[in-house]
């Protein structure tokens, strides 16, 4: 169990390590190294998914509208009220299954499909079947896959959760960030605790296998006393996984967060003591830590796998399938395919545009040389299992060092046996790990359970 008392870190280290990212990243340029990446590079990436016609695959479909954009936000979303484009965009994303699908076989198994965003219940209900039935036409969705979906609980009805039910969603997700007025009002998202509650309830009654709910900490306004109210009220519900992530402020990439006030923002170490009343209360509760900043109950498959040495972490999040094979669809998609990662070009007109044009949409990526796939994946064994065997530490390469140096601050264990990350170290893994790194950071936001809407 954890510590009632935050771990006390020095302030330069909250510096250093303290600032994570929260909402999907509009670009990977920069962070994969401003690497353009052509159409030939992408086709020849899907080729070495063709070329391995047995192994399965994950899909994720990223769906870039949304009815309002929130102050805090960080996806690549389009605000619209028009059906015309939405429909726009289901034709091009039908175009672009029908090239993907060409290049690496048609019906290829699918293990794991995930619709973020954006938010994809802002589709109506026939769009939300469409957008299945394509799906549905190019793969061949295993019966026992991992089928989830964001929603916004503001725009879900009980006939729409019915709806993705019947489709064949089993995972849900739903977006809650705080639930304390002060912090609703300054962060442009409004929704009670009774909406949600029935939302929830909703849910869970129609079948929901798992539920998700998002929580977003370092918000303006926030309080030790006021974010323990929200964790206890969702604590309440009973969901099966919680996703508590950091707001990252960066209102010169992302306009909108000017209306945000710097200056109601919780300092550094505020934020970590925020943090730390979730893994506190949470575990408290019975619920297990897992990776960066999920909170799942003991017979959840993603804590059984941790607890193996088996969990991993993909474009769409932590999962315990074989799956690594990521093809992502939609303006703005990353995905990770025959060596290489991929972004699709952000922007929705010229995601379109390219498409039409029957060009695909690939826009940013990296060929990953064989040094390059260990070292990542090296990276991301120990975030997600909170320890490197020996046999592996060498795969580190240049961060095998820094994480020597971190050993002196108690953030990390080095033996014989390899690395291990103590408690401490935990509340800083994400920068521990490196996620700024070209080969982490990529895709560390599009995912899982749990882009915030």
């Amino acid at each position: 169990m954890v510590s009632p008392i935050p771990p006390s870190l020095p302030l330069d280290l909250l510096e250093r390590y303290g600032h994570s990212t929260h909402g999907c990243p509009t670009s990977i340029s920069g962070v994969i190294g401003d690497q353009p990446f052509t159409e030939s590079q992408y086709r020849l990436a899907l080729e070495g998914v063709r070329d391995k016609p047995d192994e399965p695959i994950a899909v994720y479909v990223h769906v870039p509208f949304c009815h309002v954009r929130c102050l805090y936000c960080a996806c690549n979303t389009t605000v619209t009220h028009s059906i015309e484009k939405v429909d726009q965009y289901l034709d091009a994303l039908e175009i672009e299954m029908d090239m993907v699908a060409d290049a690496i076989g048609r019906g290829r198994r699918v293990e794991q499909l995930h619709i973020g965003g954006g938010t994809p219940n802002h589709l109506n209900e026939p769009q939300l079947a469409r957008l299945m039935e394509i799906v549905e036409r190019h793969f061949s969705i295993a019966p026992d896959a991992c089928t989830s979906i964001e929603c916004n609980p503001r725009r879900s009805s009980v006939g729409q959760l019915e709806l993705l039910y019947g489709l064949g969603f089993r995972r849900v997700s739903f977006g809650v960030q705080d639930l304390n007025a002060d912090v609703q009002r300054a962060i442009g998202r409004v929704q009670s605790l009774n909406m949600v509650r029935d939302v929830f309830l909703t849910a869970r009654a129609t079948g929901f296998e798992n539920i998700n709910l998002d929580l977003v900490y370092g918000l303006p306004f926030q309080t030790p006393q006021s974010f323990q109210a929200t964790l206890d009220q969702v604590l309440d519900l009973g969901p099966d996984r919680v996703a508590c992530f950091s707001y990252a402020h960066d209102p010169s990439s992302r306009p909108h967060q000017h209306a945000i006030n710097a200056a109601q923002l919780p300092s550094a170490s505020e934020k970590l003591a925020l943090f730390h009343h979730a893994v506190k209360t949470f575990t408290d509760a019975g619920y297990r830590w897992v990776g960066l900043d999920i909170f799942v109950r003991e017979d959840d498959e993603l804590f059984d796998a941790q607890t193996k040495g088996q969990l991993y972490r993909n474009s769409i999040g932590y999962t315990p399938l074989p799956a690594k094979q990521v093809i992502a669809f939609g303006p703005s998609a990353i995905g990770e395919l025959g060596g290489a990662l991929v972004q699709n070009q952000p922007d929705l007109r010229q995601w379109q545009k390219r498409l039409n044009a029957g060009e695909l949409p690939a826009a940013w990526g990296r060929v990953l040389t064989e040094s390059d796939r260990r070292r990542r994946e090296a990276i991301l064994y120990l975030m997600c299992n909170l320890q490197l065997p020996a046999s592996s530490v060498a795969d580190l390469d240049k961060e095998y060092d820094r994480l020597c140096k971190e050993a002196e601050h108690g953030l990390v264990e080095v033996s014989e046996e390899g690395i291990r990350v103590t408690p401490q170290g935990r509340y800083l893994l994400r920068g521990l790990c490196g996620t700024q790194d070209s080969l982490v950071d990529w895709g560390s936001s599009q995912w899982r359970f749990r882009v915030s809407m």
